[in-house]
C-alpha cells in the first residue's frame, strides 16, 4: 500500500505549511478520491505519493519503501504513475507511439517489450489507431488519454491523477472516466483528485481537505450527501444528489439521498406510482 504518516510540508516561499498532519492509506486495488476547495493542498499531497515532493516532517511509504530513500525513488516512481491536469505538459514525443514509449525506453527494456507495452497501453485507452499521429493534432481529451497510456506503459501498481478532466468537455471527460473505471475493475489502485463529484460516487474512500488538513474521510454515501457542509467548503455535490436534497426540502420527505441517476429515478417513479394509487407521499 501507499502510506502517508503525519505529513507536514511548507514551500520555501510560504510562511505557513500547505500540508499539516496528513495521514492516509491507499491499499492495492482501491479507489481513493481526494476533494477540497482550491488551494487546500490536494496537488501538494498527491506529489508526495511518488516522491516529487518530500515532507518536512512525517513520511510516505510505497510498498514499504520510503520516498526519502533516493535509492528507492526510481522504483517508487514506476509504481506510482502520475497524471497531471494539463496533458500538454506531459507529452514529449513527436508521435503518439513515441510518446508512450518514452517511459519504458528509459527503463532500458528490449525493443520488442517496449512495442508490446505501447500497443497494450494505447489499446486499453482506445488510442491505438492514433499511434502515428502527432500529439499536437489531437484534442485535449485525446491528449489526456495518451498521457494515461504513457503512465500505463510503465506497468504501475498505483495511478495518481490531479484533476485529469478539468480541461475537458463532457464527452472527453466521460471517455477518460471510463478508462479509470476499467483500470480499477482490472485491479489498478487509483488516487483521484477532482472537482467533478459524479466521477467518484463509486470510490472506496473519499478524503476531504481544507486548509492543508484532512477534515473528513468516509464512503461516498457518508461524504457526498452532506450537501450543506460541502457548500460551506465551496464544493458541489453530485447533481442528482443535490436534486434529491432539494426535493426533500420541498416536502418530499420520503425520498432518500441518492448518488446515482438510476436510484433517483427509481425513487421518484415509485413516489409517482404511490401518489397515483392514492397512497399519498
Amino acid at each position: 500500500m501507499i502510506e502517508a504518516r503525519g505529513l507536514i510540508f511548507k514551500y520555501d516561499n510560504s510562511p505557513e505549511p500547505v500540508l499539516s498532519d496528513i495521514s492516509l492509506e491507499v491499499r492495492e486495488g482501491s479507489y481513493v478520491a481526494i476533494i477540497g476547495p482550491n488551494g487546500c493542498g490536494k496537488t501538494s499531497l498527491l506529489r508526495h505519493l511518488n516522491g516529487l515532493l518530500l515532507a518536512g516532517e512525517g513520511e510516505v511509504l510505497v510498498d514499504g519503501m520510503r520516498t526519502r530513500d533516493r535509492g528507492s525513488l526510481r522504483e517508487i516512481r514506476r509504481l506510482v504513475g502520475m497524471v497531471f491536469q494539463n496533458p500538454d505538459t506531459q507529452i514529449v514525443g513527436t508521435t503518439v507511439g513515441e510518446d508512450v514509449s518514452f517511459g519504458p525506453s528509459n527503463l532500458g527494456l528490449p525493443a520488442a517489450d517496449i512495442r508490446q507495452r505501447v500497443d497494450s497501453a494505447l489499446d486499453l485507452v482506445g488510442m491505438k489507431k492514433y499511434a502515428q499521429r502527432p500529439p499536437h493534432s489531437l484534442s485535449s481529451g485525446e491528449k489526456q488519454l495518451v498521457a494515461i497510456a504513457g503512465v500505463l506503459a510503465m506497468h504501475p501498481r498505483y495511478i495518481a491523477l490531479d484533476e485529469p478532466t478539468a480541461y475537458l468537455d463532457p464527452s472527453a471527460r466521460t471517455k477518460v472516466f471510463r478508462v479509470l473505471r476499467r483500470l480499477h475493475e482490472e485491479g489498478m489502485a487509483i488516487v483521484h483528485v477532482t472537482h467533478h463529484m459524479e466521477e467518484i460516487v463509486d470510490a472506496d474512500a473519499i478524503f476531504v481537505m481544507n486548509g492543508g488538513r484532512i477534515v473528513q474521510r468516509g464512503k461516498p454515501a457518508e461524504v457526498l450527501t452532506r450537501i450543506g457542509w460541502l457548500k460551506e467548503l465551496g464544493l458541489d455535490a453530485p447533481r442528482v444528489t443535490e436534486l434529491m436534497w432539494r426535493l426533500k426540502g420541498m416536502g418530499l420527505e420520503s425520498l432518500a439521498e441518492s448518488l446515482t441517476m438510476e436510484d433517483a429515478c427509481a425513487q421518484i417513479f415509485s413516489l409517482i406510482d404511490r401518489k397515483a394509487s392514492g397512497a399519498g407521499i
